[in-house]
């Protein structure tokens, strides 16, 4: 055995392998930072185009994902491996892993027809698969949603597609719910009055539709008000509260009777 040769056939081998090995980082290096500047290029690119945020996020995430397979691509070619063979290699597992995934495939499909059909967009303020909140990012798989106690949640685009989907900032503006009880001897004429001009004074709630003040029903402590103003969803929580609390001081400041239920006890023994 000839150690010379060995020691020869080792060191060509291992500086074979080494100058790869520093190819593929120098690559690695050198594609990061090009796929970053191309990110960034194509996300300045649009906004300048001003294309739309949902639009964006989705075809950035689209040109990462191609952009980073390529690179993968590359250095393998570094340490010799035939792209051509990976690329059919690859194309095979994507089968397989179609056929096993096909969950992961269909929120692909979803997240396609979520940016085709366009129910909502980065932004709008929704209602999906059990979750409300504001969209901040639609995703190849998954919809990014901040829900108001400020908890990202991450819903397949399947589920969002397939489900009922609300979306409360598409229309102009929404109403806000609430009542109103009245104790049983109040005006309920003067009431109505008193919050139409109360409410209607409340920041941010719009003039047109008027804010709706009616009696909805009635129960033993006297007739219930519905007060309804309507606002922009941008305003909800606002007008919410700020209504709340202007019932309870406009029918402090008017003396209006705190509601309370009365009984009558007859005793049917005495009155025989």
């Amino acid at each position: 055995m000839d150690i010379n040769a060995m020691i020869a056939t080792a060191t060509a081998v291992g500086t074979s392998v080494g100058l790869k090995l520093l190819g593929a980082l120098a690559l690695w290096i050198l594609g990061r930072w090009a796929i970053s500047i191309i990110m960034s290029l194509s996300r300045k690119g649009m906004e300048v185009r001003k294309v739309d945020a949902t639009l964006v996020t989705y075809m950035l995430a689209s040109i990462s994902v191609a952009l980073n397979i390529a690179l993968a691509i590359a250095i393998l070619g570094v340490f010799g491996i035939e792209t051509t063979s990976f690329a059919a290699l690859l194309a095979a597992a994507g089968i397989a892993i179609g056929a096993a995934w096909a969950g992961l495939l269909s929120n692909f499909a979803a997240g396609i027809f979520l940016i085709i059909l366009r129910p909502f967009k980065v932004g709008d303020f929704i209602s999906v698969g059990g979750v409300t909140g504001t969209v901040r990012a639609i995703g190849l798989f998954g919809t990014t949603i901040d829900t108001p106690d400020n908890v990202l949640t991450i819903i397949g685009n399947n589920k969002v597609f397939s489900d009922n989907i609300q979306n409360f900032s598409a229309n102009a503006y929404r109403r806000v719910d609430l009542t109103a009880q009245l104790n049983g001897s109040v005006d309920h004429r003067a009431a109505i009055a008193l919050l139409k001009a109360k409410v209607a004074a409340i920041p941010n709630v719009i003039a047109s539709p008027a804010p709706d003040v009616e009696i909805s029903t009635f129960t033993m402590a006297g007739p219930v008000l519905v007060v309804r103003p309507y606002t922009h969803t941008d305003h909800y929580w606002q007008v919410y509260f700020d209504t709340n609390r202007v019932i309870r001081e406009s029918f402090a400041e008017a003396g209006f009777p705190a509601p309370e239920t009365q009984y009558i006890v007859t005793n049917r023994d005495a009155a025989a």
